[in-house]
């Protein structure tokens, strides 16, 4: 099964590092918004962090506008039509994820893999809902992707043994390095990581210590580069809050139940990096 055109759906922070990856390792990629201002956004977001890498060195001035040249912005989901493999990239929300999937089904050739970079949904129930159940596999990115190595590939209860092996295989070809997880709420990282977050939610809400305390202490005596605070900072505390809902629904387990701070900082619209505002400030 060979992979050559990309689609990505969903222009925000994971859908722009996703397609970035792929064009900076040849592939050419189509990036689909119904937004156009997300569109122009993510024009400006991909050209700045192609940019970043130039001066990083990790690039050079010619790899990187060739790359930029890979990609194309679009709000026309038709232009999904000839692609490979479609991954998309929206809000982890299983009834978005469903109607994203059951449209690309429509549009997309028979053969077309389509991937979910979902952070905790199930991919057996995206694959029964998506019209090709055999052909839904998840692929998992991480923040921020052009850096980050690791891609989790979630294979659905009905997902083909074929399909699973071209996802790694291309994972790999872009510099990646896949590892396999079964499904199940959370899959490995996050059913390890938000639980985590959580908890130093939780310290912080029963006054135990202040953010930056939690999060020194976390570098300094478990060697994490980066405390759990400022982590869910970065990842966001919306997709945080999202993560341990399905892990709380999923396994029916009060151990993964939302910090009541961690809901309240939602509701607020202080979600971290991306808003300027979590548990700490950003300019």
């Amino acid at each position: 099964m060979n992979i050559e055109r990309i689609g990505v759906i969903g222009a925000g922070t994971m859908g722009n590092g996703i397609a970035q990856a792929f064009a900076a390792a040849g592939f050419p990629v189509v990036v689909h918004d119904m937004a156009p201002a997300a569109i122009e956004r993510a024009r400006d977001t991909i050209e700045r962090n192609l940019g970043r890498q130039v001066k990083k060195a990790t690039l050079t001035e010619g790899q990187a506008a060739e790359a930029l040249a890979r990609i194309t912005l679009t709000t026309d989901v038709q232009a999904m039509a000839d692609r490979h493999l479609v991954i998309e990239a929206v809000v982890e929300r299983l009834e978005v994820k469903t109607a994203i999937l059951k449209q690309l089904h429509d549009v997309c050739g028979p053969d077309t893999i389509l991937a979910s970079n979902t952070s905790s949904i199930s991919l057996t129930a995206l694959a029964a809902a998506s019209g090709r159940p055999g052909r839904v596999i998840g692929m998992h990115f991480f923040n921020p992707v052009p850096v980050m190595a690791l891609v989790e590939v979630i294979r659905a209860l009905q997902t083909e043994e074929a399909v699973v092996e071209a996802v790694v295989a291309i994972a790999t070809a872009i510099g990646k390095t896949p590892r396999l997880s079964k499904d199940s709420p959370g899959f490995v990282v996050n059913r390890l990581l938000a639980p985590m977050i959580n908890e130093a939610i939780a310290c912080v809400h029963e006054g135990i210590a202040t953010p930056e305390d939690i999060d020194a202490m976390m570098q300094m005596g478990a060697n994490h580069p980066m405390g759990p605070l400022a982590l869910g900072d970065l990842i966001g505390l919306d997709v945080v809050l999202d993560i341990m809902e399905t892990l709380a629904s999923g396994f029916g387990d009060p151990k993964y139940r939302p910090s009541p701070l961690l809901r309240q900082m939602v509701a607020a619209g202080w979600l971290g990096r991306k808003t300027g505002r979590g548990f700490a400030t950003y300019p």
